[in-house]
């Protein structure tokens, strides 16, 4: 398979896809000029890890206040810590599953949902069987943060389909392991990433693979993608916050495009998670001007 067949390169050449690719990295290669990225890059990733896991929980339906899941030590008191417990365990050990992710992705979504369930959990680490549902993306709505401009759309936004059935789930999920195996091997590697990384998210969230946690999930597996395609290697561009800031609303309207498989819902889909890409790094780039004046 050479770049010209790579099924994902039509994508990255949609309306407004190069402008949201161009964008992000400048973004990002801005972040990873700062000053304090010579000195403290691995502070920085860890900032990164706890902001994108307080922020992945939030969409997931526990809105923590980011000192509460800094200070709390406990997660397994009721639904919502035991939320925020899975999304802290699945950060802490994304990074350290890229050589995994390179040849076997399937096997990294199956830990990261023993991580995110624990492993007393007998459905832990294999995908929905027949019959079996998944639980709801976004059972609550997080309403977008003051300093963020949403776009005005009339209407409430669209109810999701319900996740398709096993036999599905488990074609798609081979399909978009072998695509992404062979990125791995030198294959199709003129992509971008973002366009890599939005077609993983919005596939697992379309798909739903496991019971639960698959918010938490996809989202982690975006944030490998970044990582494996050489645009954010350091883990520090938070992209669950910058979904989490724009607000569950503006989150259902662009996968419901992404759904559709339109060109335009897919261009909307990936410029959507680019904006909240961007927002992520605005978050990283005031972490970093908190730690030069000594605030952190």
């Amino acid at each position: 398979m050479s770049t010209g067949t790579d099924p994902l390169a039509p994508l990255a050449q949609l309306p407004g896809v190069p402008d949201a690719v161009a964008e992000v990295r400048k973004a990002v290669d801005r972040l990873y000029g700062h000053r304090v990225m010579r000195r403290r890059a691995a502070e920085v990733t860890s900032e990164s890890a706890l902001r994108g896991a307080r922020a992945s929980a939030a969409l997931a339906g526990a809105d923590w206040p980011l000192e509460e899941v800094r200070r709390r030590s406990d997660f397994g008191a009721d639904p919502e810590a035991r939320t925020v417990g899975a999304a802290l365990r699945i950060a802490a050990e994304a990074g350290q599953l890229l050589s995994i992710w390179r040849h076997s992705p399937l096997q990294v979504l199956a830990r990261l949902h023993l991580l995110a369930v624990g492993d007393g959990d007998p459905a832990a680490g294999r995908p929905r069987r027949a019959g079996e549902g998944a639980e709801a993306l976004f059972p609550q709505e997080l309403e977008p943060v003051e300093s963020v401009e949403v776009e005005a759309v009339d209407g409430p936004p669209p109810v999701l389909p319900p996740a398709p059935g096993a036999e599905e789930v488990a074609a798609r999920l081979d399909q978009l392991s072998r695509l992404l195996v062979a990125r791995a091997e030198g294959q199709g590697v003129g992509t971008p990433a973002l366009v890599v990384a939005s077609v993983v998210h919005g596939e697992l969230l379309a798909l739903r693979p496991f019971g639960a946690h698959n918010g938490v999930i996809a989202r982690a597996a975006q944030r490998i993608v970044l990582i494996a395609e050489g645009l954010d290697p350091k883990s520090i561009c938070p992209a669950e916050v910058g979904l989490a800031e724009l607000g569950t609303a503006a989150h259902r309207r662009a996968l419901a495009g992404y759904l559709a498989g339109t060109p335009e819902g897919m261009a909307a889909w990936i410029a959507y998670s680019g904006r909240a890409l961007r927002l992520g790094v605005r978050e990283s780039t005031a972490v970093c001007e908190a730690m030069q004046r000594g605030m952190v």
